[in-house]
């Protein structure tokens, strides 16, 4: 696409109000991406590669132009990203190799990278502001390669939890216990009841008013789920995305950024 034509698009965009948005899910198993319009719908086909064992940072922004390159143009991106962040900044990635992540500014990388304007914010939350209703207390869990949780209230995400690596039951963690390799080790069944098991302690430790259940896994489910527990569709990982551009959210995110607009190098 030429240089006028992206002018062009820009225009239309400022006119109808229509920015497109750039939505990013990097789980441990795959890393997906669609663009989405300014009500958070998809208006391309999800685009997916799978995620290499480790994944450094270089490799994963290497992935990341890559995937985006058959994508249509868009004038703002949102990430979600499987561990603890803060600030733009990674502190965990207990599914990618956590050392080489830390304190990676992973947010102001990808505005280089792509030179669009980004903003971060871990996966299970990004999900989860897909999902939630909006009233009381909300709690969302995806299942996948590990356990990812959220709290938010009245619509609003509550401080970070990492819950995947607290201990859950015998000593072992949410991770441990609910991973992928926790449902290829044990089989389905049991799985699914160690599923059944981990909503009562929720309930016990958060008292919530709705659970949400989400990522990759949660298709595998095959148990009678309570009243007030659902589960949600996974594309929501990435629909979801949107919402970080709600100022109102945003602003009320613990240590968030500004998403600032990326500075462009000027040629000699």
């Amino acid at each position: 696409m030429s240089v006028s034509d992206n002018r062009r698009r820009r225009s239309k965009e400022s006119q109808t109000g229509h920015i497109h948005t750039l939505g990013i899910d990097i789980g441990g198993t795959g890393i997906k991406g669609a663009v989405l319009d300014s009500s958070g719908h998809m208006i391309t086909e999800r685009v997916r590669v799978e995620t290499p064992h480790p994944c450094p940072p270089k490799v994963l922004l290497k992935l990341l132009s890559s995937l985006v390159a058959p994508l249509p143009p868009f004038r703002r991106i949102s990430v979600g990203f499987p561990g603890a962040v803060r600030a733009g900044k990674v502190l965990t990635a207990p599914n990618l190799g956590t050392p080489p992540w830390r304190d990676f500014p992973l947010e102001a990388e990808i505005t280089r990278l792509l030179g669009k304007p980004a903003r971060l914010m871990n996966d299970a939350e990004v999900q989860g502001l897909g999902i939630i209703r909006g009233r009381g207390l909300e709690v969302v869990l995806t299942l996948g390669t590990g356990v990812g949780s959220a709290v938010f209230s009245d619509g609003r995400p509550t401080p970070h939890l990492e819950l995947a690596h607290h201990p859950l039951h015998n000593g072992k963690t949410y991770d441990e216990y609910l991973g992928e390799a926790a449902r290829l080790a044990h089989g389905h069944k049991k799985w699914n009841r160690r599923v059944l098991r981990t909503i009562g302690i929720v309930r016990s430790l958060l008292n919530f008013d709705l659970l949400h259940l989400g990522g990759g896994n949660a298709k595998h489910l095959e148990i009678k789920l309570p009243d007030d527990v659902r589960i949600e569709s996974n594309d929501t990982g990435i629909t979801g995305g949107i919402r970080l551009w709600d100022e109102r959210i945003w602003q009320a995110i613990p240590g968030a950024t500004g998403g600032a607009r990326p500075r462009v190098r000027q040629s000699a």
